[in-house]
């Protein structure tokens, strides 16, 4: 298994009301080209995971419209594509959309961690593209068993491929999912939907950091 094999093989997925980033194009966002850089991207990245070593993921359940829909990363969003190289050395990316960076809440919590811990992890989710309601391609559903035994087998050959020894569920569904590889498991709460304080909270535990509990205003503005 290799980068470039890796990202053809995702992008040989069609899905009916899956956006799959390494092969589609949004008409109203994308650049030309749009799908190919998002493979380049994710070629790099994942290049990178393997050089540095790292053997843990953090492990989200799908891309986000406004995050890995329009990076072709997991769990990042435009407004931090900037600061890959320095977290991940060797990793290139680019924004494959028109217009300012989007910004995306989980993405910023997930990279306030990411820069504090000593080796950065893999960054994936359980299904590695967007799913979307029928007819509304910029909101967020979850994926459904068919869908997800599709992909299975590559989750399988990642896991393989970048000796992964250990996973850390951002969220119950990826915990659920994450228990079938025989790894050891730690679960914590997705920052969305009122969860930044026991996001915050989990993390600080399991790297042992000292991050300042959100005030109450900010977590009332991310509900």
């Amino acid at each position: 298994m290799t980068p470039t094999t890796f990202v053809k093989a995702l992008a040989e997925f069609s899905l009916d009301n899956v956006f799959n980033p390494y092969a589609d194009t949004c008409s109203v966002h994308d650049r030309a080209g749009a799908a190919a850089s998002r493979r380049k991207n994710l070629r790099s990245y994942l290049q990178a995971v393997s050089d540095l070593g790292a053997d843990t993921i953090w492990m989200g359940r799908d891309l986000g419209y406004r995050g890995g829909r329009r990076t072709g990363l997991a769990l990042t969003d435009e407004y931090h594509l900037s600061e890959m190289t320095r977290v991940y050395p060797g990793c290139e990316s680019q924004q494959a959309t028109r217009g300012p960076a989007i910004a995306e809440r989980t993405a910023a919590e997930i990279w306030g961690i990411l820069k504090a811990v000593d080796v950065p992890p893999l960054l994936w989710n359980v299904f590695p593209f967007h799913p979307h309601e029928p007819g509304n391609p910029f909101t967020n559903r979850k994926f459904t068993a068919r869908e997800l035994a599709l992909v299975d087998e590559l989750n399988n050959e990642l896991f393989s491929w970048l000796r992964i020894r250990k996973i850390i569920a951002i969220g119950q569904d990826a915990g659920h999912y994450a228990a079938r590889f025989g790894l050891p498991v730690e679960t914590i709460r997705h920052p969305s939907y009122g969860g930044v304080r026991d996001f915050r909270a989990g993390m600080s535990r399991l790297y042992n950091l000292h991050i300042q509990p959100p005030q109450a205003s900010r977590q009332a503005s991310l509900l």
